[in-house]
């Protein structure tokens, strides 16, 4: 891997763009801004005409790719995926459980953590954390995890799993028996606390406010709607997540921009309405990505949902829609193409508001003196050019190197 201490390009800010600057790096970290070269230092200086560089992308909501699953649980699996999404522009990632048996989420968190320890730019993604996803879903809304491996909150088991320090956002569908009581024990060891796969009430979704809830999972998919709360309590109709999300604005949520799980309509809407700074992109990606079309399994290899890649979507045995099988650099051209303008926004949604979000943009998420030189290189038509991590060269498409 090389290191360089300067890179010239167009550099995308939350808010604007600054056209043809130098960007320096000092120690892996971001050292300075300018619009001048560097001037007879030797340093190499990394320039790439016509292009954007922002910061690198951050994924709260992943299980895999490439073949692998966060949930094989081994080392090996981890670093595929992480290496895969790397590729993609993500450099700070948050392991994704899914349902599944203790042992299974054991040996995920474990391998995460294993790799976490020995981590070095070679292993791909850095890991942010781990996201406690499954197994606490609600029964009508399990989606294309295995409805065996849901469970309501087991005090015992979740507290082994929150009090481990690589474990950072948690979720619980906010309806089931014990969700406060875990929303209350999560809220003292996690940096974001969420609701997801849910079929709740407004009135629940108070409740779990009150206990520390501030976030849902991907905003339309596996959650609950006034008519699907009208199956569930029946009349008078009810108000759903959507409802209190959007009236809520201490509330975020994610969307699947992969242009498969949503319309460019529902993605201007999330946009325009929720806004780029209480919305985060994510990839939900599996290990279908990256990977030939065919069966798959979504969760662990050998007791996970069987799936079926036609190379551009996932879908259940069923037909039914499963989790994404794209990269978060298609997330940001699928979101930019459907709002039409305001790339700092986009770009904002797949970097500094995932950062804010999980407690991490105190040295990830934008372009800043001080914080972690982690660079995603933009062709102008948002393609990956090169990614680096810490300042260090970790992929790159193609590129031309001026010492």
């Amino acid at each position: 891997m090389n290191a360089f201490q300067a890179i010239k390009a167009d550099i995308i800010l939350p808010s604007e763009v600054l056209k043809d600057h130098v960007l320096e790096i000092e120690d892996g970290h971001i050292s300075r801004l300018s619009s001048i070269e560097p001037d007879g230092s030797g340093d190499p200086l990394l320039s790439f005409d016509d292009c954007y560089i922002c910061p690198g992308f951050i994924d709260v909501h992943v299980h895999g790719g490439m073949g692998a699953d966060f949930m094989d649980g081994t080392e090996q699996a981890v670093r595929i995926a992480n290496l895969a999404h790397l590729k993609h522009g993500t450099t700070s990632i948050f392991p994704t459980t899914t349902t599944g048996t203790f042992d299974e989420l054991d040996a995920m968190v474990k391998a995460c953590e294993n790799v976490q320890k020995g981590w070095t730019v070679r292993d791909g993604a850095r890991i942010a954390g781990v996201h406690f996803y499954g197994p606490y879903f609600a029964e009508d809304k399990v989606g294309i995890h295995d409805p065996s491996g849901r469970r309501d909150p087991d005090r015992e088991e979740y507290e082994y799993f929150l009090t481990r320090d690589i474990v950072k956002i948690a979720t619980c569908a906010a309806e089931l028996r014990g969700a406060s009581e875990f929303y209350k024990y999560a809220r003292q060891h996690t940096d974001l606390l969420t609701c997801g796969h849910s079929n709740s009430s407004w009135a629940e979704m108070s409740r779990a406010y009150l206990n520390g809830v501030r976030h849902v999972d991907h905003f339309w998919c596996a959650m609950s709607s006034v008519s699907s709360l009208r199956k569930r309590l029946g009349d008078p109709m009810q108000a759903s997540m959507e409802q209190f999300v959007l009236a809520n604005p201490g509330m975020s949520t994610e969307v699947i921009a992969d242009g498969i799980h949503l319309s460019d309509d529902l993605l201007r809407f999330a946009f325009h309405l929720i806004g780029p700074t209480r919305t985060c992109l994510v990839t939900d990606a599996n290990r279908a990505m990256d990977a030939p079309p065919g069966r798959h399994r979504f969760g662990p290899s050998g007791s996970g949902t069987e799936v079926i890649s036609d190379g551009k979507s996932v879908r259940g045995l069923d037909g039914d829609l499963a989790s994404s099988m794209h990269g978060m650099d298609h997330m940001v051209r699928t979101m930019a193409a459907a709002v039409g303008s305001d790339l700092p926004s986009v770009i904002r949604m797949a970097t500094l508001t995932p950062a804010e979000r999980a407690g991490i943009n105190d040295r990830v998420g934008s372009i800043e003196v001080g914080k972690l030189a982690d660079l995603v290189v933009l062709e102008r038509d948002l393609r990956v050019k090169a990614v680096l991590v810490g300042g260090e060269l970790a992929y790159a498409r193609s590129c031309d190197v001026h010492a």
